[in-house]
C-alpha cells in the first residue's frame, strides 16, 4: 500500500478586548482580557483547522465557518476542530501530527500546554505526543509586544492512501 503525504500551514491572530481569559486548545486560560472574535476565538484551533484544511486542499476556516453566519456565533472552536477532521477522512485522510506555537506576551500557557495537546489529540484521534504546543513572545515588539492580541502558526502532516480521490 503506498500513501501521500501532504503538508499544511495555518495563521491566525485575534485581537485583545475586554474578559477574564482566553480559549487556546480547547483550555480556558485565565488572562486579563478576552479576545474579539466570532467564535470563542481560539486562535490554536483556528491555525490548525487553516492548516488541516490547507493540506487536504478545502480551503480555509472562513470557508467552512464564515463569521457572517450567526450559528457560529460564541462556538466552541473543539467543534470546528472535530468537523475538519471529519472533512478529511471523508476524503481518505488522516492526521500524522501537528506542531503549533502561540505567539503571546501573556498569558503563559506552560500549566496548560499538556492539557491542550490532550484536547487537540482527542479531537483529532492522535496520540498527544503527536501534538506540539509551543510558546514565544515577540519580546516587547509590535502589537503582540504591545500586548494587543495573540497568534498561532500551525504547522500539519496529513497521509492519504492511494485508492481514494483528493480533492
Amino acid at each position: 500500500m503506498t500513501t501521500s503525504l501532504r503538508i499544511g500551514q495555518g495563521y491566525d491572530v485575534h485581537a485583545f478586548t475586554s474578559g477574564d481569559h482566553v480559549m487556546l486548545g480547547g483550555e480556558r486560560v485565565p488572562h486579563s482580557h478576552g479576545v474579539l472574535a466570532h467564535s470563542d476565538g481560539d486562535v490554536l484551533l483556528h491555525a490548525i483547522c487553516d492548516a488541516l484544511l490547507g493540506a487536504a486542499g478545502l480551503g480555509d476556516i472562513g470557508m467552512h465557518f464564515p463569521d457572517s453566519d450567526p450559528r457560529w456565533r460564541g462556538t466552541d472552536s473543539r467543534t470546528f476542530l472535530r468537523h475538519v477532521r471529519l472533512l478529511l477522512q471523508d476524503r481518505g485522510y488522516r492526521v500524522v501530527n501537528v506542531d503549533a506555537t502561540v505567539i503571546a506576551e501573556r498569558p503563559r500557557l506552560g500549566r496548560y500546554r499538556d492539557a491542550m495537546r490532550v484536547n487537540i489529540g482527542s479531537d483529532l484521534g492522535l496520540d498527544a505526543a503527536r501534538v506540539n504546543v509551543k510558546a514565544t513572545t515577540t519580546e516587547g515588539l509590535g502589537y503582540i509586544g504591545r500586548a494587543e492580541g495573540l497568534a498561532c502558526q500551525a504547522i500539519v502532516l496529513i497521509e492519504q492512501t492511494t485508492g481514494i480521490q483528493a480533492p
